[in-house]
């Protein structure tokens, strides 16, 4: 163990570390991150979609710079101020809706949603949320409570969340996967109908749940649901949206317009930005019912700015389209190499890919092959990281190259490869958890 390594052990609680092996950077550039001894690595997961510009990107370098220099107080508690309205007028331009509308600005995707869902409950005056099995939402209050991934490891769910299940066309069921959609969406109708549901909260793809992307339609189908009803749709694209899934939002695969959108990670290239937009009906009240002293502040603001700008202006969005499409089919061509038998699913849009490991006999999830791969990858010079136990998630920053796809196809490939022939020491890969 690295000096680094140890002093972080010493110092830095556990409770906020998710570690899946000793990862150390000193610095990082694009899709390149650099170690301490300057080792570079090849950055698979943009810091799981936050570095989503890439690192260091000169835009959002030069406004945080600017902004740093003469900023105008410390956030937009209390005062206005250009970056944080700007912000707010680039997100409705960019953001479809009807009607008054109006964007709450946060530090992270878990505040962002926890404050629609809590705004939902006041607006309606209904007590239940809808979401979704193995979903993620945020790792604090009602978001929390409503997230999947964390009732499923242990987290008090909400008194009034209810859960369905999220339709997996790779593990539909035992009656296919229309029947799978059919179920959830009239499990679906029967809570909306009921007249106590405040929201419905959904992830466009699921991301920490496995990098599941649900059947085409779905999406559509699920919001005729909630407009019958008169329930407010949330849409998270705090970690699949912005340009990620060769869209600029996730909810146009579907041709939607979701009540709320929820944002965080890509928005501020890297530093704790989020937004919610959404109906002003329901963003308006109660006044002061949300209160983070610094969000709004001119340094994420103006760096926000800069990061939506050169996701649309500079060709980032079909960038992530057509290397993702390079990307995939790198990957689906790994199952002629050794240990390729073991990949089951390569699924996703854009720079959103799912490699889905398991046993070749029985097509089980196998989750300790896929700690060892993203290990053995580390070791190789990759970043990727797992979700849902046995899924490789990659998600690069949105400037990786077709050179940087193939590359990073050949590290996944070679580090399979090499985690089914056991050449990963197992009792240390143990000593990261991950998920």
């Amino acid at each position: 163990m690295s000096t680094l390594y140890a002093r972080d052990e010493a110092v830095i609680a556990g409770i906020e570390k998710l570690r899946f092996f000793p990862l150390e950077v000193q610095s990082g550039h694009g899709c390149t991150l650099t170690t301490p001894d300057g080792r570079e690595l090849l950055d698979l997961s943009a810091t799981w979609t936050a570095s989503g510009l890439g690192h260091g990107h000169p835009a959002v370098v030069e406004a945080v710079c600017r902004a740093v220099r003469d900023a105008p107080g410390s956030g937009g508690l209390s005062a206005v101020h250009p970056d944080s309205v700007g912000l707010a007028e680039d997100l409705l331009a960019l953001v479809p809706g009807e009607g008054e509308r109006r964007v709450y600005l946060g530090h992270a995707g878990s505040d962002a949603n926890d404050v629609a869902l809590r705004a939902c409950r006041y607006a309606t005056g209904r007590p239940t949320i809808v979401a979704f099995e193995h979903s993620y939402h945020g790792g604090v209050g009602v978001a929390m409570g409503v997230s999947g991934v964390h009732v499923d490891a242990g987290a008090s769910a909400d008194p009034e969340v209810v859960f369905l299940p999220y339709p997996n066309p790779f593990r539909p069921g035992p009656d296919g996967i229309e029947a799978a959609v059919t179920g959830c969406l009239d499990l679906a109708d029967q809570h909306l109908s009921g007249g106590r549901v405040a929201c419905l909260i959904v992830e466009p793809i699921l991301s920490d749940g496995g990098l599941v992307v649900p059947p085409d339609g779905f999406l559509a189908r699920l919001h005729d649901l909630c407009r019958r009803h008169g329930v407010p749709m949330i849409c998270d694209e705090v970690k699949m949206g912005l340009g990620r899934p060769g869209t600029l939002h996730a909810f146009e695969h579907d041709g939607v317009v979701p009540d709320i959108v929820t944002f965080g990670k890509a928005i501020d290239g890297g530093l704790p930005l989020s937004a919610a937009v959404g109906p002003a009906a329901i963003l308006d009240h109660p006044p002061a019912a949300a209160l983070l002293t610094t969000a709004g502040n001119p340094v994420c603001t103006a760096a926000g700015r800069a990061a939506l700008k050169a996701i649309v202006s500079e060709g980032l969005i079909d960038n992530a389209a057509t290397v993702g499409a390079v990307l995939a089919d790198a990957l689906r061509g790994l199952v002629d190499v050794p240990g390729g038998d073991r990949i089951g699913d390569v699924r996703g849009r854009g720079l959103a890919i799912g490699v889905e490991l398991v046993d070749p006999a029985s097509g089980d999830p196998d989750p300790r092959l896929a700690a060892a791969v993203v290990y053995r990858a580390w070791e190789l010079g990759a970043v990727v990281y797992y979700v849902g136990g046995n899924v490789l998630e990659i998600t690069p920053p949105l400037v990786l190259t077709e050179t940087q796809a193939l590359h990073g196809a050949e590290i996944l490939g070679a580090a399979i490869g090499d985690a089914v022939a056991g050449k990963i020491d197992d009792e240390e890969v143990a000593k990261y958890a991950g998920w």
